[in-house]
């Protein structure tokens, strides 16, 4: 499955749940609802995942946590705030460079329509 293919997935069960519960929820319950949709589709999803970061020899357990990994591919960030901003973007990229991710979806589900609150980051680097 293209990483196309698995974030056309991730947004058709993010509308989903967006339409069923609309803005106001906390991220957390958006996480575990779209974490159930997923698997529900079929694809693989980790959520809360660790991502070490690695400078020159040194493996350093820092926090770091990605909200969901969607088929070892899709890094997905959920937020649920009044608009997304810099810092939220510079996060999912982090995310991406720590994960080696060329894909990752930034999905403010705090919005009246879910399409104004869906970023797709690429891994330039």
């Amino acid at each position: 499955m293209t990483e196309n293919e698995i974030t056309e997935k991730i947004i058709g069960c993010s509308i989903k749940i967006h339409t069923h519960f609309g803005p106001g929820l906390l991220e957390s319950a958006y996480e575990e609802c779209l974490f159930y949709e997923l698997k529900k589709s079929g694809l693989i999803v980790s959520k809360q995942v660790a991502l070490p970061l690695v400078y020159e020899e040194v493996k350093l357990e820092c926090g770091y946590r990605a909200d969901l990994l969607v088929e070892n591919k899709v890094i997905v960030e959920i937020k649920s705030v009044e608009a997304l901003n810099e810092i939220h973007l510079a996060q999912i990229i982090t995310y991406l460079k720590l994960s080696k991710c060329k894909i990752g979806l930034l999905i403010n589900f705090n919005v009246l329509k879910l399409k104004d609150g869906i970023k797709r980051v690429a891994n330039n680097y």
